[in-house]
């Protein structure tokens, strides 16, 4: 019988994730937590307390400052659009600023995801930040999704229930969804570049020991009635309006009002095309629109000016180089008539090459010319606003 995998490993230079990533994937990842000491060693932080505050203040950021009254035990959330002069009255202790998407923001903060390239670049969702004062934090939860939690400056101690069956059940007078009861089985605290991996499901409360800042990398899960839901809508949008319930076998009613099993067959028949369509590319082509626009708090933009592939072939042979929007997402799928190319819910055929080139960097340039084919995808992209030229 296998030893049950440890919960606590040491990095090293050359395993950042104190082994393999596949071990990691097979041993860890979706099943148990692991906390990560050393994960990124000398870690230096890529964003002051002070530029996070100034950032939470900005215009259609996410942001949420968290206060709670210890002798009350009373909690009370701020919402973006946030006032600067909220920052100047709070107390010394016990509150905590949350600031969504900061990798959209900062470059320097987006770097961090580099460590994270042995998981699919679609189900990375954000890099949240939190800065909080001693004591602060967002009380015991449970997230539904994969996270790691970095800790960038200060120390964060972190309590985690690792039992098999959890109590879930959440309290009712508060705003923040924080559990009824919690019942910690581990109990840490981290330091700069240790880094906690929790599973979704696993209740957790972490409490700032002195003034601290953690970086959460969370994964993107949506729940299978959102799948259902806007997968269902997408099939519906392309069948005709001709196709309907059918009952041409009808037999007389024997009992006034009732649904009897022959007619449930037939509902369960005009539903075919959604079940047919899960194994056609159609599906791959949903999916791949769905997951690259799925939670994106913002999209990017058309250019003011259009530019032809003529231009762009000048620009590029020029030395200008194309960066991804910060808000654009991109992933690919192969077929067997090629490669799909998703950009924020858009689809466009792409060489498999170039796919995965703009998958795989932020900023491209390109020594030989692109061929026609690629020309073609490039100046879509950048007309969408998905691709910036710079010089």
């Amino acid at each position: 019988m296998s030893a049950t995998p440890a919960i606590e490993v040491q990095a090293t230079l050359d395993q950042p994730l104190g082994m393999s990533a596949e071990t990691f994937l097979r041993d860890y990842w979706q099943k148990r937590p692991l906390l990560i000491r050393s994960a990124f060693a000398d870690f230096k932080l890529p964003l002051e307390p002070d530029d996070l505050g100034g950032l939470a203040l900005g215009e259609n950021v996410l942001a949420r400052l968290i206060e709670h009254d210890r002798d009350a035990d009373r909690w009370t959330v701020h919402s973006a659009p946030l006032d600067e002069a909220i920052f100047g009255r709070l107390p010394d202790r016990d509150w905590t600023l949350l600031v969504q998407d900061v990798d959209k923001w900062d470059t320097d903060v987006a770097e961090l995801l580099e460590a994270f390239r042995f998981l699919p670049s679609w189900r990375i969702d954000d890099i949240m930040v939190s800065y909080a004062e001693d004591g602060g934090g967002v009380g015991a939860h449970v997230d539904q999704y994969d996270v790691f939690l970095l800790q960038g400056h200060g120390r964060r101690r972190w309590r985690i229930d690792a039992s098999d069956n959890p109590d879930c059940a959440f309290r009712d007078d508060v705003e923040l969804k924080q559990l009824r009861h919690f019942a910690p089985s581990h109990d840490w605290t981290l330091e700069p570049g240790d880094m906690l991996y929790l599973p979704p499901g696993v209740p957790h409360d972490g409490v700032a020991d002195g003034p601290c800042m953690t970086f959460s990398v969370g994964m993107r899960a949506p729940a299978t009635s959102e799948l259902l839901l806007d997968f269902a809508e997408h099939v519906a949008e392309r069948l005709p309006e001709s196709r309907r319930y059918a009952d041409i076998d009808l037999a007389p009613a024997m009992h006034n009002g009732e649904i009897d099993a022959a007619a449930l067959g037939r509902a369960a028949t005009a539903l075919g095309p959604i079940a047919a369509s899960m194994t056609t590319p159609e599906f791959a082509e949903w999916f791949g629109g769905f997951i690259t626009r799925y939670r994106c708090a913002q999209f990017a933009a058309p250019p003011s000016h259009a530019v032809n592939a003529d231009e762009l072939v000048q620009a590029l042979s020029a030395g200008t180089s194309l960066l991804r929007h910060p808000w654009t997402r991109l992933a690919w799928t192969r077929h067997p008539g090629g490669t799909t190319l998703f950009a924020s819910g858009e689809s466009l055929a792409c060489p498999r090459q170039l796919a995965e080139r703009l998958c795989n960097h932020a900023s491209l340039q390109f020594d030989v010319p692109p061929t026609d084919a690629e020309c073609e995808v490039l100046t879509a992209l950048v007309n969408q606003g998905h691709l910036v030229l710079r010089s």
